[in-house]
């Protein structure tokens, strides 16, 4: 007999015992500010892709925009990357092959986020973005070496690792697809 099975000897049945899983407030209070922390990276990317994509006025001029001929790396890394790469942002600034990466980065990974799929790839890919924002403009003005965009790539890697696209995302359903089930990876 095993501890998740009892033989009742009058009738030969084996039942399970009723397993009930209680959740505890902490968490659930955690899953959900996961999930918070998620749903906030992701519309920070997504608005950064739709603020240069239409020129907003947040931090993109509407003359900037990129449906009017902008380019979305141009005026940062021209002008204020800094440090030991300046030199290499400065030779990929308004490139066009560098303006569709970054674009294409930034609306993948937070519409990734936003919907709680893909978070592995959205993690490594957002990690990568913002590492390499990081050292755009080195050292850091506020700081040594620590900025947000660290910090940010760290939550990233956490949120990968906890599974915060199940709560308030659909994560569980992504990874109920067949191709994902394959490639774990794609989780």
């Amino acid at each position: 007999m095993t501890a998740t099975a009892e033989r009742h000897t009058t009738n030969h049945r084996v039942t399970a015992p009723v397993v009930t899983t209680h959740e505890t407030t902490t968490a659930k209070a955690t899953r959900y500010t996961l999930a918070g922390l998620r749903l906030a990276l992701g519309w920070t990317f997504l608005w950064a892709f739709v603020d240069k994509v239409f020129g907003l006025g947040f931090a993109t001029p509407e003359k900037n925009a990129w449906i009017n001929g902008g380019s979305p790396t141009k005026g940062f890394l021209a002008n204020a990357a800094t440090g030991p790469f300046e030199g290499f942002y400065q030779s990929i600034a308004g490139a066009a092959w560098a303006d569709w990466l970054f674009m294409i980065g930034l609306a993948a990974i937070g519409t990734a986020l936003i919907l709680g799929i893909g978070m592995r790839v959205a993690a490594v890919a957002g990690g990568l973005l913002l590492v390499m924002m990081w050292t755009a403009v080195l050292p850091p003005e506020n700081n040594p070496f620590m900025d947000d965009h660290l910090i940010n790539a760290a939550v990233l890697a956490l949120l990968a690792l906890t599974a915060a696209g199940d709560t308030l995302g659909l994560g569980k359903a992504w990874a109920r697809l067949p191709i994902v089930r394959r490639n774990t990876w794609l989780r």
